[in-house]
Parts: structure tokens; C-alpha cells; sequence
């Protein structure tokens, strides 16, 4: 256990983090809205690159951290982003500025996921990042899997729950939740999942071409 906080830290330590990035994750940090590790930013930007991905759905904005790594590993795509809270999404307009991201690839909405998703095209998105309300998060998959499209992918970042999931003995919704979407994509038929361990975990599920 030791060896492996070890080696964590030791790539959080290396991660390097654009600029606009790391101003972002200060204004994250004050406002209290908890964003994504270095370490998985620099992930889930592998992912948008290695698929070219084109149009990408973040469910929980934050103050647009995970947006920026996003948009960092595809600089062709267009990001529709969805939070909540109007504070953080006016803290990811003013970062995506910062950071140089023409208005026209960042679309943002303020609402419940659970209202807003129904309401989007089905098998348009390459990636759909899932970063909000833990005890939702099985649903919001769930709809993830149903807005990419035949090979786009669905990134969950936090779902270690903090080394949580690993511990039998914790039975708290956030954890359940989290444990259950774990242990039903590694064996569902529908998706090729892919669990890393690196900062807060990141669960990766790409839909099975038919």
C-alpha cells in the first residue's frame, strides 16, 4: 500500500500542467469546487487526443479543469459542459477565455443532468466525461453510454472514492454507487472498461462496435 501512495504521488509530482490550467485549478481550489487531478487531467486529455475526438459532453463543470484538459488533448473539439452551479460555470467561461478557447467550442448549460441529458442527440459524442453527484453517477453513465456513439467512450474520474471502493467494510451511498458501476461494466458485454488507479482513479468504458 505504501508503494503504491508512493508511486502516485511521484506522478502527480510530474504531471506537468499547462498554465492556464493551473490558474484554473487555483480559482477551483477557492472556490471550492474540487477539481480533477493533474494526473488524471493529463489522462483524460490521452483519450481525447488518441480518438480525435470531435464532440465531447463534461457532466459537472467545476471551474473548467477538466474541461481545459479535454479541449487540451483535441484541439478541434467542441466541449458542451453542464453544471448546476452558476458560480462554477462563470469560473470556466472566464478560465476557457483565459486559456485562449474561442467562444465557439465550449457551449455551457446550467441544470440538473438528469434534465438535461434526455434532451440530447443520442450516439453523437466521442467522449462524455461523468464528474458529478456521486450517488447519480450510475444513471449519468447510463446516459453517457446511450450519447456516444458505436466506439466513443465514457470517463469517470473520483471512482476509487478515495481508496474507498477497495475497503469491504464501507457502505455508504457514494461508495456503493461507485463500487456497483465498477463491477457492472468490468462484465457487461456492451463496453471494454478499463480501471487505472492514478490520482483519484479514472474508470474508462468504451462502447463495443456492433
Amino acid at each position: 500500500m505504501a508503494e503504491q501512495d508512493a508511486i502516485r504521488r511521484y506522478v502527480d509530482e510530474v504531471t506537468a500542467e499547462p498554465e492556464a490550467i493551473e490558474r484554473a485549478r487555483a480559482h477551483a481550489l477557492e472556490l471550492g469546487a474540487d477539481p480533477i487531478s493533474a494526473a488524471i487531467g493529463a489522462q483524460i486529455a490521452i483519450v481525447s487526443a488518441a480518438t480525435d475526438a470531435l464532440n465531447i459532453v463534461e457532466i459537472g463543470t467545476g471551474a473548467g479543469v477538466s474541461g481545459l484538459w479535454l479541449l487540451h488533448g483535441s484541439p478541434r473539439a467542441t466541449l458542451t459542459t453542464i453544471d448546476v452551479e452558476p458560480e462554477h460555470l462563470a469560473a470556466a467561461r472566464s478560465a476557457f477565455a483565459d486559456a485562449k478557447i474561442p467562444p465557439a467550442r465550449a457551449r455551457f448549460i446550467t441544470g440538473r443532468a438528469a434534465d438535461v441529458l434526455p434532451r440530447m442527440n443520442e450516439a453523437s459524442y466521442d467522449i462524455v466525461l461523468v464528474d458529478a453527484d456521486p450517488e447519480g453517477v450510475i444513471e449519468y453513465v447510463e446516459h453517457g453510454l446511450r450519447l456516444v456513439r458505436p466506439g466513443g467512450t465514457v470517463l469517470v474520474p473520483r471512482v476509487l472514492g478515495g481508496g474507498a471502493v477497495a475497503d469491504p467494510v464501507r457502505r455508504d451511498p457514494q461508495t456503493s454507487a461507485y463500487r456497483s458501476l465498477i463491477q457492472e461494466t468490468q462484465s457487461s458485454p456492451a463496453v471494454l472498461g478499463a480501471l487505472s488507479i492514478v490520482g483519484e482513479g479514472l474508470l474508462q468504458l468504451t462502447t463495443v462496435r456492433e
